[in-house]
């Protein structure tokens, strides 16, 4: 994994104050009256805290499949750490500027977090896990709201991109704008298990061949998609909108529909999922983008790089104000 990513990660969990982190990594020091790896103008950052947070960040990129060598690892805490004392530098600024949280918004963050999970027992077995309660989780809610207040009124409210520095980025990178050719299809899915026996299988390519001439009959694609497709794209009538070749699907599938006009269906095609008939609606050849199509896209890009950049300025200036001590 390159550290690189790591580093953008922890970042970007911190400018957009991700709750859920914050909740996982929650240790009041009342409970953990011992070790602690730092303190912020007196306030104690303790080791329980900083290991949940830990432990968590490294769960999330293993859920990626991803793996972290040692050297990396050592990299991570120090980032780790270094987002907890930030967090706490921004929260303690957020006093400063009077920035308080209403109850009824905290009670409809907390409401969101419980959707998370299937119910309230479920709920309540995380907390059990995390030895936390409901308040603690109430705490950290307003923590977190507090600290995005204070990053969107100091930070995110001026910033401002101009119309001249979208149209010199846009002169200036011409190759981003490039849109290759895509196409819009949709299909129809006979599902076969990569394990079916030869009957199954069998019995699968009688289906798909009764719906195949069902086509060639001239009815309707979209509801025979409807009522004989066994893909998730079959209440849409099949749609798959538009795709590019260097899309996810599968390459037999994409093969065979870069093959065909508009309005043409396939013949029968075989992937890994089973058998599929593809029809395509549309074709869009490679073209490229032009400034009023991306401008508002463009607009939007440039102003989160702004943020990134004067959100981490914002916070070194609040550090160097700040007692901060690592231990």
């Amino acid at each position: 994994m390159n550290f690189s990513q790591i580093r953008w990660a922890i970042k970007a969990a911190l400018v957009m104050t991700l709750l859920v982190v914050s909740i996982c990594a929650f240790a009041a020091d009342k409970k953990t009256p011992g070790d602690k790896v730092a303190a912020v103008n007196g306030v104690s950052i303790s080791q329980v805290e900083f290991d949940r947070e830990l432990d968590f960040f490294v769960k999330r990129v293993a859920a990626r499949g991803q793996q972290v060598s040692e050297s990396e690892m050592v990299k991570i805490k120090g980032e780790v750490l270094e987002n907890i004392v930030e967090r706490e530098v921004l929260f303690q600024e957020s006093k400063k500027k009077g920035i308080q949280i209403k109850p009824e918004a905290i009670s409809e963050q907390l409401k969101s977090i419980k959707a998370r999970y299937p119910n309230e027992e479920e709920f309540s077995k995380m907390l059990g896990n995390l030895k936390m309660t409901e308040s603690d989780i109430k705490l950290q809610i307003e923590r977190g709201m507090a600290i995005q207040q204070l990053i969107d009124k100091e930070v995110t409210e001026k910033i401002k991109v101009t119309d001249e520095e979208t149209k010199s980025y846009f002169d200036a990178n011409p190759d981003m704008f490039q849109q290759p050719e895509q196409i819009k299809a949709s299909h129809i899915l006979i599902k076969v298990d990569t394990k079916a026996t030869d009957a199954q299988k069998a019995e699968a390519r009688k289906k798909i061949n009764e719906v195949q001439k069902k086509v060639k009959k001239g009815e309707d694609f979209a509801t025979l998609a409807k009522t004989y497709s066994e893909g998730p794209s079959a209440p849409n009538g099949g749609d798959l909108g538009y795709f590019r070749r260097n899309s996810n699907l599968v390459k037999p599938f994409k093969d065979a529909a870069f093959k065909l006009e508009v309005n043409e269906t396939s013949d029968i095609v075989e992937t890994q999922f089973g058998y599929h008939l593809i029809k395509v609606v549309d074709k869009q050849p490679a073209k490229k983008l032009t400034y009023a199509e991306v401008k508002d896209q463009l607009n939007e890009h440039l102003k989160k790089s702004k943020m990134s950049a004067e959100v981490n300025a914002y916070i070194i200036g609040l550090k160097k104000d700040a007692k901060i001590e690592k231990f």
